[in-house]
């Protein structure tokens, strides 16, 4: 299995998308922005028609076309006054549709809309598995050296904007490199089914944890297994790869799920 070269390029690229979107998916769950991330995956197939138009490599605007969603829907908040939810809704379905219409226009290239809507890890090539590291190591370096500031954010903002932080740019910047996690895990899970590893592996973690750190560490790590452990599985079973890698991570939250009522159902027989 080791000795194919794209299995080696598929277990990289798990290796460093996997646990940041675990760790992302922390602040993603806390703040409730799964929909967010929905929507800047969703609109990432206009970026894939283009790149494929143009015959670019399309990882490239397919993140330029998901960072200028993202902040299209900041402005947008921000300048109108129409709810969150239905920017989202709005930006979502409009670049979506123009990615379907646009690759009706390509002619023979509609394995590629399966592969981006589905996820096709094990395709990835050399300049992805650069793409992924390189994500991995700025947002991962951004996101531990601003912990203390994004878990406050988090947690209270408008505490976080009296104790003297620029709230605008912490969330700017936290929009700025969720996108960023969002539109490189496109090739992990595929458009559909991306959010599935920002939602799990906190909620996994969150059974067992007692507090944020054991939260961060744990959904990290189920972000890991979830990913490289999907992916042997996928090998293994000849399935879909990014279907059996969201599949592998909802057993972990099963199993997480059970463990957290065992731990309960101690803790009330325990005397007083």
């Amino acid at each position: 299995m080791l000795s194919e070269p794209y299995m080696q390029r598929a277990f990289l690229t798990a290796l460093f998308l996997g646990p940041l979107c675990g760790l992302m998916g922390v602040f993603v769950t806390a703040r409730r922005m799964a929909f967010f991330s929905e929507a800047v995956a969703h609109s990432a197939l206009a970026g894939v028609a283009l790149g494929l138009a143009f015959a670019w490599e399309p990882a490239w605007p397919m993140v330029g076309v998901s960072l200028a969603v993202a902040l299209l829907i900041l402005w947008l908040k921000e300048r109108t006054d129409l709810l969150t939810d239905t920017i989202m809704a709005l930006l979502m379905s409009g670049f979506m549709a123009a990615g379907v219409v646009g690759f009706s226009l390509l002619k023979g290239f509609r394995s590629e809309l399966h592969r981006y809507l589905f996820g096709d890890i094990l395709s990835v090539g050399p300049s992805e598995v650069w793409l992924a590291f390189g994500i991995f190591v700025v947002v991962g370096g951004v996101v531990f050296s601003r912990l203390s500031q994004m878990t406050l954010l988090t947690v209270h903002e408008d505490l976080a904007h009296v104790s003297g932080l620029s709230v605008r740019w912490l969330n700017l910047g936290f929009v700025i490199i969720l996108t960023l996690v969002v539109a490189a895990s496109i090739r992990l899970l595929g458009i559909v089914l991306v959010t599935s590893l920002l939602v799990i592996p906190p909620a996994t973690a969150r059974n067992l944890a007692r507090n944020l750190r054991q939260e961060i560490v744990l959904s990290v790590v189920v972000g890991l297994v979830g990913g490289l452990g999907g992916i042997a599985l996928s090998y293994l079973v000849n399935s879909p790869c990014g279907p059996t890698i969201v599949l592998t991570s909802v057993g972990l939250f099963l199993v997480s799920l059970a463990a957290h009522r065992i731990r309960e159902v101690r803790s009330r027989s325990l005397p007083a």
